[in-house]
């Protein structure tokens, strides 16, 4: 087993396959509140005014390849709740459909682009509770420790009670808006789980026989993975819509070089960027390992 990836490692931007560039811009300016940082020769970085947290390739042929491996959903993670509740009302207001849930740990809607990518919006709240694993299998508890679902819809009315008075719908999403996590759809759980703990090494954070949880330095989670579109799922065709790479940010390049060094010693093929080193875990997701700039 590897040892475990350093602390302060996080995610950075997902880059995705679209069929319109225009459209989706539209689309997450809109409803998110993303500021295009760049565009250039049918590509776009969007985010929050510093670094991108999306990069989006357009192929106007590009076709959706169903029950393959790839993006479940990406996950924006808010600074506080006032920002979850006004992403909220604004995703309402042009009627999008989605589905506010507290998952105790965080609170969080989730939603779909209009090409298909899902989306996840949340806020980290562990004063309320907790998820993890007792005995191999998921549990829920509450901040009294009481057992819950951890998948009860989101108080809604508790949640607006942070709105203030004047606040808008329609502006840009909040400066510290980062990418918080990526979930992912694998043909095997434990296949992935030999790739992020044994070789990257992550720290599991649950693992049982359809999904598996991992992250750097005790969070919920950065990376989860799952089996629900069907075991043994396929990867998708070469060019189809949908997840390209993303990436995870070391922080500092000793410590890229460090696990760059775990994955050539594991045989996982790479290939060496000028921005880092790009692998595949072996459902064929794609990931870039960088350091922070």
């Amino acid at each position: 087993m590897a040892p475990e990836i350093h602390p302060e490692t996080r995610l950075g931007p997902v880059h995705l396959t679209v069929r319109s560039l225009d459209r989706q811009i539209d689309f997450y300016q809109r409803a998110l509140g993303l500021q295009v940082h760049w565009r250039s020769e049918g590509k776009a970085g969007l985010g929050a005014g510093g670094e991108d947290l999306l990069v989006l390739y357009e192929s106007p042929g590009a076709r959706r390849a169903p029950r393959t491996t790839g993006l479940y959903h990406f996950a924006l993670l808010l600074p506080e709740r006032r920002e979850l509740a006004r992403a909220i009302v604004r995703i309402a207001q042009l009627k999008v459909p989605q589905a506010p849930t507290d998952h105790l740990m965080t609170e969080t809607t989730y939603l779909s682009d209009p090409e298909g990518n899902g989306i996840e919006l949340y806020v980290d709240t562990p004063e309320d509770g907790w998820f993890g694993q007792e005995n191999g299998h998921f549990v829920a508890r509450d901040k009294n420790g009481v057992l819950r679902s951890g998948r009860d819809p989101l108080d809604l009315d508790e949640l607006f009670a942070h709105l203030q008075p004047g606040d808008r719908f329609d502006g840009p999403i909040h400066p510290a808006t980062r990418v918080g996590h990526i979930h992912l759809h694998v043909a095997d759980v434990g296949e992935a789980m030999r790739f992020y703990r044994d070789v990257l090494g992550f720290g599991v954070q649950i693992e049982d026989d359809t999904m598996g949880f991992v992250s750097a330095g005790g969070y919920h989670h950065h990376i989860g993975f799952n089996t629900w579109v069907g075991p043994g799922a396929p990867p998708p065709p070469p060019g189809s819509l949908g997840l390209r790479h993303y990436t995870v940010v070391l922080p500092h390049r000793d410590e890229l070089a460090r696990v760059a060094a775990q994955v050539r010693a594991a045989g996982v093929p790479a290939e060496e960027r000028a921005d880092g080193l790009m692998v595949a875990d072996p459902s064929r997701n794609h990931l870039l390992l960088t350091a922070q700039r």
